[in-house]
């Protein structure tokens, strides 16, 4: 079925629930332990420079990024407080997990995510393929491409390690239904649960994929500047970070613009091969989470425009 020409709606997997960003505004939806789906909106901001950076190729990347980190906490934060409450009112504490160890487990993956990505993917790489490398590899794109090998397994490590806990099970599930619903509502179908559940788990949108073409940016990117010592290549890491997710956004939204050319789709592969581990195939219950999710969202951005018009025609 032809893909249509839709907005780029992001979405993003949390606790028991599935989080959905529109032009306007960004809705989570989460099922209650009594069954029903509770909702939490949040109305983007209209900040005029900000609006007018994400404009700007190779710096719209750097401002998304954080944009979508703030407003990913709150709507995190709002999930584990709803899943964790129910937690303490369960009589029996054996069916489920505890708030403390929610919270913890939310927490341990929050700073670990931080440390991986801003130290272990960062540093760590450079000083191993120098020290192990160093003394028969020389520098420069070489020692770069092993550089780029050891980020890649560590991540592919992290990655499945994290992925045998219960709660990151249940977060990649998620992150899957939240992906058939964007490829769903992509092809023009209507979003049930049975027609969704005939989708993928995988998009060539997905922040999984950054992960790994911010390892291959990082490759051609690193071999633009000399170093000499150890500590000049860290801290030119450090400094070409921003770069980095500059271009790595670039090509991530240009991959998805070629997914329909046979010949280019390919250029994608990458970060839909490392989706197998950061998705699982959602129940029928998640994709129906997902859905209402993204329903109530669009009905949002809808009212938002509806009203906009009116104020601008009255």
């Amino acid at each position: 079925m032809k893909q249509q020409n839709v907005p780029a709606y992001g979405g993003q997997a949390v606790i028991e629930g599935v989080m959905f960003g529109g032009r306007k505004v960004t809705v989570t939806a989460i099922r209650r332990k009594n069954q029903e789906i509770e909702f939490f909106e949040e109305p983007k901001k209209t900040i005029a420079w900000v609006n007018n950076l994400k404009k700007i190729p190779f710096l719209r990347g750097i401002v998304g990024l954080i944009e979508a980190s703030a407003s990913g906490a709150k709507h995190l934060n709002f999930a584990s407080e709803q899943y964790s409450m129910e937690s303490d009112d369960e009589a029996d504490k054996s069916s489920g997990p505890s708030k403390m160890t929610l919270i913890l487990g939310v927490a341990v993956v929050g700073v670990l995510s931080f440390l991986v990505g801003k130290i272990l993917f960062t540093v760590v790489p450079a000083i191993l393929a120098g020290f192990l490398f160093g003394k028969w590899v020389p520098a420069g794109v070489w020692q770069n491409l092993i550089e780029g090998g050891i980020k890649f397994f560590l991540l592919i490590g992290y990655i499945s390690l994290i992925a045998q806990t219960p709660l990151i099970k249940r977060l990649f599930q998620y992150h899957g239904a939240e992906h058939k619903v964007i490829n769903a509502y992509e092809a023009g179908v209507e979003l049930t649960v049975k027609n969704v559940q005939s989708f993928s788990t995988l998009h060539y949108r997905c922040g999984s994929s950054f992960l790994i073409f911010s390892i291959i940016v990082g490759v051609f990117v690193y071999s633009l500047v000399d170093y000499h010592t150890m500590w000049d290549r860290v801290v030119q890491r450090i400094i070409l970070l921003p770069v980095v997710i500059g271009v790595s956004y670039e090509v991530l939204q240009g991959t998805n613009l070629l997914r329909d050319i046979p010949v280019l789709r390919f250029l994608g592969y990458p970060g839909l091969w490392l989706q197998r581990i950061t998705t699982r195939e959602p129940d029928d219950t998640q994709v129906e989470v997902a859905i209402a999710s993204f329903e109530k969202m669009r009905e949002r951005d809808q009212e938002f425009m509806k009203n906009q018009k009116l104020a601008t025609t009255g």
